[in-house]
């Protein structure tokens, strides 16, 4: 009988498990040394203001019955105490501490049991609910939530989490309060497109993208309130209001609104309370902008010192990319290699067999890091925008049949793969598609250069980059900084005074300037 080969997509390397617990869950070894009914369980279901505990031996023997624990250091120290005291009372060798994941409720009672030296657990509600279903079916409380946790525990679901240094929760913080802030300006640009075509139909469509950054047409808004006052005022009109704030135009910008404001639909009756909107909500706009930008700033510096800077040498990731990525992964030792991270992240198909039925290429999974999977599509979807190799493969994809997500799901896959390489291994972009890499000290200097950083701060995060840098690799990033020495009219004029400290870190050394025969401005 001829048998049919699986195809490269239904195909999977997965070593086949030594034990069904899962590996970061497995206890039972501690068990066997001590002995199941000298092995404690305390269980945990936590609320906002309170939790409540449970302790029993591994059979599930009750040593404490479900007991209130409010969220108080007095509460917390005598619920330790006590816990310690049925320990020593029911001869208890060894124990462990497995509490339910809840929003961030759980966070103070974990640190509570850390800090008292317990092996402290996670328990996912998802394996909390399947765990209650059978026992109770219908009957979902705090006590019977408790007995499922144990269940759970029991069975190898209480995960043992990863430690993260302060630096890296401090590096997640601000990315994620970064992405919150863009998403609060990005629903205010709704709102303000909403508002300003209720009282100026038609007016943003004469700058197109560079509404939001182009201040000739912000000062018009804010001074001409309709297409009438814009008339009225003329071309030499606009212009004095324009020079007088000293705002640079073209006149060629002011016949195009003009151009608009004659054939301009009437706005509705209430413009003037939506002009007053627009104003306001630009304000705000305004300053999440400012914010952002120092955000920005302060996430560069964190990622400089972290390996992942090394990113920066791919074209087509930048540092806020770069960093939302670190952010979201932590430390690449938590990560046994780059199926680790695409397991985490769920970018894998869901997959149900049951007898000769086998459908193995669903949708993506639904249990995953919901957080890392959308930073990599993101970075997926700048790769596919703007490097070469992989807009290459996403046309020739998108001709196969692969429908956009499938696209940039694969995508994804292979960025995990280089970088994963690239930060365990600490080296700079190398890649089959021998494409030319990017130099990762003059992307932080571009990147610095439109945040305008301070120098002191520039020159602390460029010697940061260094330190992260490979020593091979010394002389490559040396060169675009070579080039800008040399070229008097290429990048900020404080670069020339940066330069040649950084080559002499990089081992360079000093670079004497080609004479162009003209004399020095300075």
């Amino acid at each position: 009988m001829a048998t049919t080969r699986k195809s490269a997509t239904t195909r999977t390397r997965r070593r086949k498990p030594q034990f069904v617990q899962k590996a970061r869950g497995a206890f039972h070894p501690r068990v066997q040394k001590v002995g199941p009914e000298h092995f404690g369980l305390v269980c945990v279901d936590c609320a906002k203001a309170r939790s409540k505990f449970l302790v029993t031996d591994f059979y599930g023997n009750i040593l404490i019955a479900p007991t209130l624990l409010e969220h108080n250091r007095p509460e917390l120290e005598a619920a330790i105490t006590r816990i310690r005291a049925a320990f020593a009372e029911q001869a208890i060798h060894d124990c462990l501490v497995a509490i339910e994941r809840t929003g961030r409720y759980h966070h103070v009672i974990k640190q509570a049991f850390s800090a008292a030296a317990f092996d402290t657990r996670v328990v996912h509600p998802f394996a909390t609910k399947q765990h209650r279903l059978p026992a109770d079916p219908g009957n979902k409380t705090d006590d019977t939530d408790l007995f499922a946790i144990q269940r759970a525990a029991v069975n190898g679901f209480a995960l043992r989490e990863a430690d993260w240094d302060v630096s890296w929760r401090n590096l997640q913080l601000l990315v994620r309060h970064r992405r919150g802030l863009v998403q609060k300006s990005s629903a205010l640009c709704c709102q303000i497109r909403e508002h300003l075509d209720a009282t100026l139909p038609g007016l943003a469509k004469c700058f197109d993208d560079r509404l939001w950054d182009s201040a000739v047409a912000w000062h018009l808004i804010r001074h001409f309130p309709s297409a009438c006052a814009l008339q009225q005022a003329g071309r030499d009109g606009l212009a004095d209001s324009l020079r007088q704030a000293g705002i640079r135009f073209q006149r060629r910008t002011l016949d195009t609104v003009l151009a608009w404001a004659a054939q301009a639909a009437p706005a509705e009756p209430t413009a003037d309370i939506h002009h007053q909107l627009v104003l306001a909500l630009n304000a705000d706009r305004l300053q999440k902008t400012l914010e952002i930008k120092s955000l920005e700033r302060r996430i560069a510096h964190a990622l400089v010192a972290t390996p992942y800077v090394l990113l920066l040498s791919i074209p087509g990731v930048n540092v806020v990319s770069a960093a939302e990525f670190a952010a979201e992964m932590g430390p690449i030792e938590h990560y046994a290699n780059a199926r680790a991270i695409t397991g985490r992240a769920g970018l894998y198909p869901a997959r149900y067999q049951s007898d000769e039925v086998d459908k193995a290429n669903g949708p993506l999974i639904r249990c995953a890091n919901r957080r890392l999977r959308a930073t990599l599509l993101f970075v997926a979807d700048n790769l596919i925008l703007c490097n070469q190799y992989f807009r290459a493969r996403a046309a020739h994809w998108r001709l196969a049949g692969c429908n956009a997500g499938n696209i940039h799901v694969k995508v994804a896959q292979r960025f995990c793969r280089i970088a994963y390489q690239m930060v365990a291994g600490r080296q700079v972009f190398r890649h089959p598609c021998l494409q030319q890499r990017s130099y990762i000290l003059e992307k932080l200097n571009a990147f610095h250069a439109e945040h305008d950083t301070p120098v002191a701060d520039l020159m602390t995060d460029l010697r940061q980059a260094i330190e992260q840098i490979p020593a091979k690799e010394h002389a490559a990033e040396a060169k675009p900084l070579q080039e800008s020495l040399n070229d008097r009219q290429r990048g900020p004029q404080q670069l020339r005074d940066i330069v040649p400290i950084l080559l002499a870190r990089l081992g360079v050394g000093r670079v004497q300037s080609t004479e162009s025969g003209e004399a020095d401005l300075n």
